[in-house]
């Protein structure tokens, strides 16, 4: 990979890159079947991240403000209604996913 090619990423008009940041989030609030811990073992990221990453963006909101508003909840709430307990397998997993996340 060239890291001296330009981002096509930053060519992307905002309001194209929010429409679908919108999209992504309304599509997790929907599928809470799909857990966070499952997340990030697949991906190394989750609703929570997505939450710290529009506060490092910017977001004056603090960190439960945001989480609430990539949950579509309080944290209280997502975790009565919609948060199920970890395995051991799940954190395992979650644990191997983090370490891809370094960036060299």
């Amino acid at each position: 990979m060239d890291t001296n090619a330009p981002d096509p990423l930053e060519a992307l008009d905002d309001a194209i890159a929010a429409a679908a940041f919108r999209r992504l989030v309304r599509h997790l609030q929907h599928r809470h079947d799909a857990q966070n811990i499952d997340l990030m073992g697949l991906s190394g990221f989750c609703r929570n991240c997505l939450a710290d990453w529009i506060r490092d963006a910017g977001f004056e909101g603090d960190k439960a403000t945001a989480r609430e508003l990539i949950h579509g909840m309080s944290m209280e709430e997502w975790k009565a209604t919609r948060q199920t307990p970890a395995t051991d397998e799940q954190l395992a997993r979650m644990e191997e996913s983090l370490k891809k996340n370094k960036v060299d």
